[in-house]
Parts: C-alpha cells; sequence; structure tokens
C-alpha cells in the first residue's frame, strides 16, 4: 500500500464537500490488530482531506459497547472478523443503525478509491443534514419570531384557507372571540367570528369571503358587533385582505380587527354632549337650532305655525350671591325638569346657558296655542322650591315668536323670542310678550341701563377692533386681542370702560361677552379663508361671565358654530376677579380649560395674586398690568414688578406679556429682562378687522418701527 498512490487517487476523487464540513467524520474501526489499526488510519487521512475522528475496538462486542452511548458516521469492520461473527455482525449493525458500514481488508486499501467515494459521501450527506438543521432552525425561528409579533399586537388576527375554514388565531383574536386557537382551528369563519350589522341586527357579510372573491382589501360593515362565544357583544372595525401563495394565487384571506366599543361609546358621549347642557341635560343652542329649522320645513309643508318661547328666570343673580352656585345650580335643575314635563313629546326644552331656557313648540295652530302654554310653564316656574333646607320662589319672563311672522328661519325667530322676553320684563317681568313691530331688527343686548332709555345697547351698534401682539425678540406678530367698541348712534364710538359697567349692572355682560366671543371667532375664521397665517386671537371674559356655570359649554357651542381651533382663542381673566372668588374661578377656569382654549390672567400684578393661589389655575399667559409700564421710568418697584413677572413667568413655563407699550424704552427693558410678548399703542394701536388684515398679511411691525429691541 503506497502513500503516494492513494495520494494521486484521492487527487482525481477529491469532492469539495470536507471543506464545508463543520464536524469530523466519525469513525469506527473494528480490528483486532493495532498495528493494521494504525495502517488504517494513515490511509484514510490520506485519501480524505477533511476532519475525521476515528476510534479503534478489537471485537464487535466492543463495538456494540461503544456504540451504545455515541453515534459514528462509518463503521468499518474487518472482513475476517465479520465474515465468522455472526450475531454480533446483527446485534452490531443494530446498534450503529443510520451508519454507514463497510467490510475492508488489505486489499481494498490499497484500492482506496471505494473509501475515497464513501467518505465523499458520508461527508456530503453530514452536509446536507448540517444545512438541513440550519434551515428548520431559521424556519423555526422565523415561525417563533412572526408569533411572537403577532401576539404582541394589539389588534386581533385572523386567517382562513380558501375554503372560509380558521387556521390561525392570535391571543388578542383568542380573547375578543371566546375560541382558542386549537378550538378554533378547521372550524368555519361565521362559527368563530360572528359579526352583525348593530344597527340592525343583521347578520354582516363575510368580510374573508369577499376579500378573497374580489383579490382586495375589503372594510367592515359600520358599526359591526361581535359576538363572542358566550354570546356577549363587541364593537369592532377594521379589515380583511387576501393572502397570496408564492405564485401569487389566492391562498386564503387574514381578517385584522379591533375593538372599539370604547371609542364608540366616547364618540356617542361627545355627539351628546355638543348637542346638551351639561347642567340639566336639555337639548342646547346646536340642537335647538337643528330642531326648529326641521320644524319650520314641517310646519311649511302642513300649513302649520310653530312657536318659540325664550324663558329667563327673574332676578336669578341674586340667589346665586346670596345662596352660591350650588344651590343655583340645583334651582336651575328643577326649573329644568317642570319645563320639560309641562310640554307635547314632539315639542323642545332646550337652555341656551346661564337662566336661559327656550321652548320650541312645533306645530300649532294659532298664536292662543302658545300663549296657553307660556302660562302653564310660567306657573310651573313659580311653583316654591324646597333645596337644602331653603324655601325659594322664582318668577320668570317669557317672549314668544311665531313662524312664519316674526321670521322664516332659526335665528330670526330666535332673535325675536329673545327681544320679546326683554319686552315683557320690562312690562314687569311674571309674565310674557311678543316682539312688536317697532322693535324687529332690534333684538339681542337691548336692556335699558339703570332705567335710562339714552344708555340702550343694541348688539348691531356693537364693533370690535384687534390690538396685535409682537414677539418682543423679532418684531414677529404672534396674536390679536379682541376688543369691543360701541358705535353710538349719538355719541359715536365709546370705549368699554365707559358702558361694560353700566352693561353689567343691567344684567348685559353674558350677552355682550358671547358677541364678542363669536364675532372675534368669526373673523378669525374669515382671516383665515382669505389666506392669512392661523393666529391666536385674545378675548375678554367679565367676572359675570366667569361666575355662570354654563360658561364653558357655551365657549364650546361658538368655537364650534365657527369652525375655529380651540387652541388659537385665548380667554383673558382679570386678575382681580381671580383674588375675589378663587374657588369659583379656579373650577370655571377648570372647565374652560378642558376645551382646548388657552387662559390668561389680565392686569397681572395689580391685584397681588399671591404665588399659591396662581398655582390653582390653569393659567397659560400672563399679562403684566399695564400701569407697571407706565411708571417703570418713575419707580424702580414697578420696574422690579415686570422683571420679577417675567422670570416668574420662566419657572412656570408660562408666556408673558407685556401690556401698555407706549416707548422704545419700555420695549426695550422688556427685551433685556426676557418677557416674550409686547402690546400696546407705541406697537399698534387696537385696528378695525380691515386694518388690521393689513398689519397680519405684512406679519411683522411697521416699518417705521425697531425690529428686534
Amino acid at each position: 500500500m503506497e502513500r503516494r498512490s492513494v495520494g494521486g487517487t484521492w487527487a482525481k476523487h477529491q469532492p469539495e464537500t470536507p471543506a464545508q464540513l463543520v464536524s469530523p467524520v466519525s469513525i469506527l474501526l473494528i480490528e483486532p490488530a493495532s498495528a493494521k489499526a494504525a495502517a488504517v488510519r494513515d490511509v484514510l487521512a490520506a485519501c480524505f482531506g477533511g476532519p475525521l475522528r476515528m476510534q479503534h475496538v478489537t471485537t464487535l462486542s466492543g463495538a456494540c459497547t461503544y456504540l451504545v452511548s455515541r453515534e459514528v458516521d462509518v463503521v468499518l469492520c474487518n472482513r475476517a472478523v465479520s465474515d465468522q461473527a455472526g450475531d454480533a455482525l446483527e446485534r452490531t449493525r443494530l446498534a450503529a443503525a443510520g451508519a454507514l458500514m463497510l467490510p475492508i481488508d488489505e486489499t481494498g486499501l490499497e484500492q482506496s478509491d471505494w473509501l475515497t467515494a464513501a467518505l465523499a459521501y458520508v461527508a456530503q450527506r453530514k452536509v446536507a443534514e448540517a444545512k438541513v438543521r440550519v434551515f428548520e432552525e431559521a424556519l423555526y425561528e422565523e415561525k417563533e419570531r412572526a408569533q411572537v409579533t403577532l401576539n404582541s399586537i394589539g389588534d386581533a388576527v385572523l386567517v382562513t384557507d380558501t375554503r372560509g375554514r380558521v387556521t390561525y388565531l392570535n391571543r388578542v383574536a383568542e380573547t375578543m372571540t371566546g375560541w382558542s386557537r386549537d378550538e378554533a382551528l378547521g372550524e368555519p369563519l361565521s362559527q368563530v367570528f360572528n359579526i352583525v350589522n348593530g344597527p340592525t341586527g343583521e347578520a354582516a357579510a363575510n368580510p374573508a369571503l369577499a376579500a378573497m372573491t374580489e383579490d382586495r382589501t375589503v372594510g367592515l360593515v359600520d358599526n359591526c358587533v361581535l359576538f363572542r362565544r358566550d354570546g356577549s357583544g363587541v364593537g369592532i372595525e377594521d379589515s380583511a385582505a387576501p393572502i397570496h401563495d408564492r405564485n401569487g394565487q389566492v391562498a386564503g384571506a387574514v381578517i385584522v380587527f379591533r375593538d372599539v366599543s370604547q371609542s364608540r361609546g366616547m364618540i356617542r358621549k361627545m355627539a351628546y354632549l355638543a348637542h346638551h347642557d351639561t347642567l340639566t341635560g336639555l337639548p342646547n343652542r346646536a340642537l335647538l337650532t337643528e330642531r326648529l329649522n326641521q320644524a319650520i320645513g314641517l310646519a311649511q309643508r302642513h300649513r302649520k305655525q310653530v312657536a318659540l318661547l325664550f324663558l329667563d328666570l327673574d332676578h336669578f343673580k341674586e340667589i346665586n350671591d346670596s345662596l352660591g352656585h350650588t344651590i343655583g345650580d340645583q334651582v336651575l335643575r328643577k326649573v329644568a325638569d317642570r319645563l320639560a314635563a309641562g310640554v307635547r313629546v314632539s315639542d323642545t326644552v332646550c337652555r341656551l346657558g346661564g337662566d336661559e331656557f327656550v321652548i320650541l313648540l312645533s306645530e300649532i295652530d294659532e298664536p292662543e296655542d302658545a300663549e296657553h302654554i307660556a302660562e302653564k310653564l310660567l306657573a310651573a316656574a313659580t311653583m316654591p322650591l324646597r333645596i337644602n333646607g331653603h324655601t325659594l320662589q322664582v318668577s320668570a319672563s317669557v317672549g314668544i315668536s311665531i313662524h312664519p311672522d316674526d321670521g322664516n328661519d332659526a335665528e330670526s325667530i330666535i332673535e325675536h323670542a329673545d327681544t320679546a322676553m326683554y319686552q315683557a320684563k320690562a312690562n314687569g317681568r311674571d309674565g310674557y310678550g311678543y316682539c312688536s313691530a317697532s322693535m324687529k331688527g332690534r333684538a339681542g343686548l337691548r336692556r335699558s341701563a339703570n332705567g335710562d332709555p339714552g344708555c340702550a345697547l343694541d348688539e348691531t351698534e356693537l364693533r370690535l377692533h384687534y390690538q396685535p401682539q409682537f414677539h418682543v425678540a423679532t418684531g414677529r406678530i404672534v396674536g390679536v386681542e379682541a376688543l369691543v367698541r360701541w358705535d353710538n348712534p349719538t355719541q359715536g364710538l365709546i370705549r368699554p370702560g365707559d358702558f361694560l359697567r353700566y352693561a353689567e349692572q343691567g344684567g348685559l355682560s353674558m350677552r355682550i361677552g358671547q358677541w364678542v366671543l363669536s364675532e372675534a371667532c368669526r373673523q378669525s375664521r374669515k382671516w383665515q379663508e382669505s389666506g392669512l397665517t392661523p393666529l391666536p386671537i385674545a378675548v375678554n371674559i367679565s367676572a359675570a361671565q366667569l361666575r355662570n356655570p354654563g360658561l364653558a359649554g357655551r365657549v364650546a357651542e361658538i368655537l364650534a358654530e365657527n369652525g375655529v381651533d380651540p387652541a388659537t382663542v385665548t380667554l383673558e381673566v382679570p386678575e382681580e376677579v381671580l383674588v375675589q372668588d378663587a374657588d369659583v374661578a379656579a373650577m370655571t377656569l377648570s372647565e374652560l380649560k378642558s376645551t382646548g382654549v388657552q387662559i390668561a390672567v389680565d392686569h397681572f400684578g395689580a391685584g397681588r395674586l399671591s404665588l399659591h393661589h396662581l398655582r390653582r389655575f390653569p393659567l397659560d399667559v400672563l399679562k403684566i398690568d399695564g400701569s407697571f409700564m407706565r411708571d417703570m421710568s418713575a419707580d424702580n418697584d414697578a420696574a422690579s414688578m415686570i422683571d420679577m413677572v417675567a422670570g416668574l413667568g420662566t419657572i412656570l413655563t408660562r408666556r408673558v406679556v407685556g401690556c401698555g407699550v407706549e416707548t422704545v424704552e419700555q420695549l426695550t427693558f422688556l427685551r433685556e429682562h426676557g418677557c416674550d410678548t409686547a402690546q400696546g399703542y407705541y406697537l399698534s394701536h387696537p385696528l378695525p378687522a380691515e386694518d388690521c388684515a393689513l398689519l397680519l398679511a405684512s406679519k411683522h411691525l411697521p416699518a417705521a418701527l425697531p425690529k428686534g429691541v
């Protein structure tokens, strides 16, 4: 046996496989003679280029013992031993199951091509088996990864084959359907995924079937409800999509769905709150307008009339002031219940806010019908009320408007009923009245202040001017403040300080405040529609408004009616109001903040609001009182106050606005002391909407004024 011939033979037949082996070929040699065993080891090393591991035993029984606890790839047995072994050889074959068992002799070792081929075969098999194991492990890992992913997502996943039989559910789907994966596999989809149309209760179409048939993603029906295995229902939504095999053929469908019961409930709640008063549960202005327009349409078709009763409680403010808002709220609830009980099912009782209620009487034959209902409701409202040990008696005034006599649209009819209500109050209260011809077009803010007809306000005479607010560092316009003016026919343009106190005494501040907010929102929307960049707009809130429990609801309605983003509206509250009634202010401001608006404290520093109280209020902006700006040059305390407020704004992360800026020195002082925003006559006077729009279009200070100071 020559090593060279063996080497030449191996060189001729050596395969690529040995180099790919990750573990050596394991060989068990059964050879009685140790010298021959060494020769076999040399031949194997010469004819096989890959790693080898050879174990030598001298007998078949020794081989059986070795194979009990070990696996080998090849068993080489001396032919003489194998020819004489009998049963021992068979036992060895059984013990070496899976291994390649070959007899050898000296002639076979000299002609080693067969051995080379045998070892190459074993090596190739080991490489193939290793690749299979790697593939199986990768496949298992991929399957496990997909399983973990599907079980980790928040959506339920359900898979079917082309026959509509369930082939997979993730854990969320198991929970939502009530079926475990093992129980659901092979079941019809309709059994596991039982869905109906929520509003009708009828069975919904199978989305998986539609997805496979149409070969596209299919959405579930609106308001779809899934019935779990236990019979309980859950609102769901999402879609089904076809699954394709490697040839692009539809192989099944996957349905992805989620529980939307909570979100649907929130949507229903939001829809309810958008159309109902939160204090009494009665419909609000938005729902009143909707139903009034519907009633007008029906009345026109049926040749009927529609009546609107505008009811306002007399002297209700005195109850709030003397007994508190808690008692006042209970009075409003009880009055609301009495009004609702005193009308027909087809009629609508609404609360507009404060102590104002509107009753819609649909399809009446004669105005006398409305008078009869008004008398009935007045009697109900004036019945004594027992609340928390107090016996209270209220009266009310009712204004009546009739369609078609007083208008053909909701706004006109409400306007005339409102005007008629004030006429009823002027006639002695505790009664009802109509909108006379001489009063038409004079709705809204028409109450006389202190009995002086010369002080009567008309909503059509109110104007809004807008004063820009500027970023101190850049001169860029960052917002505007809406300021009300009274365009008196005889006295000209009157500033708010000269008439608002009379309006508050006459009980008009709520109406003026609502008009200002509504008009400011309308103008903001108009500017946006003209192409101007949306800017924050600030509106002042009076003490009377802040005390009104329905303020937040009315603010939300006005924002919604005008399509204005609440985040662009800032409501400014005087500091003195926060100091005088901190508890009520904190509660009302929290309600206002929940609508999404920004809250500013005006005239900050003048009322000496404590830091303890300041932290109670959800404030976004601190507006430094203009008196400090005027006095800063001659009063070190004023300058220190401005510096302190600016620092306080930084600590509390509140925006600070310096008001009353009238000189360049004041503007420079604000910039040097970290004040964000400035407002005042030096920068811009309050402007009519048209003039303000021109300034807003430039986005910066007028060219004559210095920038960056």
